[in-house]
């Protein structure tokens, strides 16, 4: 698909998106109210719809100062030679890419990743590592900007930022499901009713509602980031440039770990580093983070004519 059929794609995946997090709060709520017997009021079920409009306007309009908060990113002020090198070449790509220069944030950790954030091109950030910016070539680093670039302009950094709020509001409010239904807080007595299979439905929603939410998470990540890589080939002209960023990012040992794990989706590559990521099959499809780096550089080279 062409950018701008991509870019509706997005907004419409972004609307799914929150109606799905909604509907999944609003079925924890409402077992939530036949469980404690609220009455003829749905209060419990209300409030679930209210947390979760509540955190989606968050994660619209304040998810990006949650990510960079999360990351100790702090601000770039081209104090030194590696700061400056980082502006000139956003300058450049940002032109390129036909977008306003997004901000720009340092994270203060040795290994080298990166991940953009906002909720519009007009609204946007990209954090590096310390490590990024000391490892990388100018080259490399202006490859890896594209590639953070293209999330922005192809509207990535809104659905995935959305995700990474709404999958903790699950989270939040699943744990609290299950902890009610192991310590029988407020319960009614139910033995003498019928509706034992909609007890049954609750508990089974409380326990796979994070599930699904994380698997969403976790696919939505890894179909943007061919979509970014390919952005950032079209962007730079030079493939090659990101093919040697992404082996010199996957060779370093050590964990991102002033990126927590929630934002994993949001990086160039997995801040914990997982093995599983770099797999294949039913599983790996499920829960890794990433596509595989061998078949994101396959088709790196594939486009800068390296292989056929």
């Amino acid at each position: 698909m062409n950018i701008w059929e991509q870019q509706a794609r997005n907004r419409r995946n972004t609307l799914l998106l929150i109606a799905l997090f909604v509907a999944v709060l609003a079925a924890l709520g409402y077992g939530a109210d036949w469980y404690f017997g609220s009455g003829d009021f749905p209060v419990l079920t209300v409030l679930a719809l209210m947390m979760a409009t509540g955190q989606a306007l968050v994660g619209y309009f304040a998810g990006d100062k949650i990510a960079l908060a999360l990351s100790k990113a702090r601000p770039v002020t081209g104090s030194t030679f590696a700061e400056r090198q980082l502006i000139n070449v956003t300058e450049e790509i940002a032109i390129a890419a036909g977008i306003p220069m997004p901000k720009l944030y340092i994270v203060p950790d040795p290994d080298p990743n990166a991940f953009a954030t906002g909720r519009s091109p007009q609204h946007a950030s990209i954090a590096v590592t310390e490590g990024l910016l000391q490892m990388l070539s100018r080259d490399e680093l202006q490859a890896v900007v594209a590639h953070e670039i293209g999330h922005i302009r192809n509207y990535d950094i809104r659905l995935m930022t959305l995700v990474a709020i709404l999958l903790g509001t699950v989270l939040i409010l699943a744990d609290m499901a299950r902890r009610a239904l192991f310590w029988g807080v407020g319960r009614r007595d139910r033995r003498s009713e019928a509706n034992v299979v909609l007890l049954v439905v609750w508990l089974l929603v409380s326990i796979l509602a994070p599930i699904a939410a994380y698997l969403i998470a976790m696919a939505v990540s890894r179909q943007r980031e061919y979509y970014a890589d390919a952005t950032s080939a079209e962007l730079t002209r030079n493939p090659e440039a990101l093919i040697r960023a992404l082996q010199k990012i996957a060779a370093a040992v050590q964990p991102t770990t002033a990126i927590p794990q929630s934002l994993a989706h949001m990086c160039i590559e997995d801040p914990r580093g997982r093995s599983i990521n770099e797999k294949t099959g039913f599983w790996s499809e499920l829960f890794a983070t990433h596509p595989p780096l061998h078949k994101r550089i396959e088709a790196l080279r594939r486009m800068a004519y390296l292989q056929t």
